[in-house]
C-alpha cells in the first residue's frame, strides 16, 4: 500500500518538475500549444496511473479481506482443535488416575511386581502422583536395579 502511495506521489511530483520546467524554459517548446499538448498528456498519464493504482488497491484491499477471512477461519480450526486436545488430555488423565488408584489399593508387593513390568516412563508417571507412602512402599519392593533407575527419572 505504501508503494502505490510513493509510487503516485512521485508521478505529481513529476507533474510538476516538468511544470516548473515550461516556467523556466518556455524557449523549450515552439509554441504554446506543444507546451499544452504536452501537459494535457502528462495529465492523461497521471489519470492513467492513478486509475491503476486505484484498481491495484482494490484488489490488494480484496486479497487482505480474503486473508484475513482465512487467518479467521484457521483460529477457529485451531480453536477446537485445542478444545479436543483439552479434552483428551483430561481423558488421559481420568484414566491415569484411575490406574493409580488401582495400584495404590493393591498391596505393595503386587504393585511392585506389575509396576516392574511396564515402561519406566510409566511407571514414574504413576508413582509421582501417588500418595509418598504408597510410591516409597511399592519401591522398596522393587528390584533394587530398576528402583533405582526410577527414581533417578523422578
Amino acid at each position: 500500500m505504501r508503494t502505490i502511495i510513493k509510487r503516485y506521489f512521485k508521478s505529481i511530483s513529476q507533474l510538476f518538475i516538468f511544470l516548473s520546467l515550461f516556467l523556466i524554459l518556455p524557449s523549450a517548446f515552439a509554441s504554446q500549444d506543444e507546451m499544452l499538448r504536452f501537459i494535457e498528456t502528462k495529465q492523461k498519464e497521471l489519470r492513467e496511473k492513478e486509475a491503476a493504482l486505484k484498481t491495484e488497491e482494490e484488489r490488494l484491499n480484496i486479497i487482505k479481506k480474503e486473508v484475513e477471512e482465512k487467518i479467521a477461519t484457521y483460529k477457529k480450526l485451531l480453536d477446537q482443535i485445542e478444545e479436543a486436545l483439552k479434552k483428551v488430555d483430561q481423558i488421559n488423565d481420568e484414566k491415569l488416575n484411575k490406574v493409580i488408584k488401582t495400584y495404590e489399593s493393591m498391596s505393595p508387593e503386587d504393585a511392585a511386581a506389575r509396576l516392574s513390568m511396564l515402561d519406566e516412563k510409566m511407571v514414574v508417571g504413576i508413582l509421582v502422583k501417588m500418595k509418598d507412602k504408597k510410591a516409597a512402599a511399592i519401591i522398596a519392593m522393587m528390584d533394587p536395579k530398576k528402583a533405582a533407575s526410577i527414581t533417578e527419572k523422578m
